[in-house]
C-alpha cells in the first residue's frame, strides 16, 4: 500500500483489516487514527504513532504487554474482551463499532471503537477515533 493511502485510509471504510495487515509499521504510523493490534494471548504486536500520541504511552511500553491486563484494562469486559473471545471460538469474523469511555490511565475520553479480526488473520485490531 502506497503512502498516500495509509494517510487517507478511513476508520469506518469497509474491508479495513485487510488493508491495515497489508500496511508495514512505518505505514501504519501514518493511518490518522490509533490502531493497535494484539494477538491470541492478548499481546500487542502494533502500536501506531498516533495512539501513543493520543495516549501518551510510548510503543516501547506497549509492545509485547498484555493489552487487557496490562495497557487497556477498561477494555476487558464483554463489550470488547468478550466479543473477540466469541468471535475467535465461533470463528466468526468481527467488525464492530461502538460507543466507548476509555478511563485507563487517562481522563475519561469518548471514543469510537472499532474490532477487527477475521479466520486465517493472527492480529486483532482495536481502532480508536477519538471524539473529544
Amino acid at each position: 500500500m502506497t503512502t498516500q493511502s495509509a494517510a487517507v485510509m478511513k476508520f469506518d471504510q469497509p474491508d479495513l483489516l485487510h488493508q491495515l495487515e497489508s500496511l508495514d509499521d512505518a505505514a501504519l504510523d501514518r493511518v490518522g487514527f490509533g490502531a493497535i493490534g494484539f494477538d491470541s494471548n492478548g499481546l500487542v504486536r502494533r502500536y501506531n504513532a498516533h495512539e501513543s500520541r493520543a495516549s501518551g504511552l510510548p510503543a516501547t511500553a506497549v509492545l509485547g504487554q498484555p493489552l487487557l491486563t496490562d495497557i487497556a484494562q477498561c477494555m476487558n469486559n464483554y463489550l470488547v474482551a468478550q466479543r473477540f473471545e466469541d468471535a475467535a471460538a465461533n470463528n466468526q469474523p468481527l467488525d464492530e463499532t461502538i460507543d466507548f469511555v476509555l478511563t485507563w490511565r487517562m481522563r475519561p475520553t469518548k471514543v469510537k471503537l472499532r474490532m477487527l479480526w477475521a479466520p486465517g488473520v493472527a492480529t486483532r485490531y482495536v481502532l480508536l477515533h477519538r471524539l473529544e
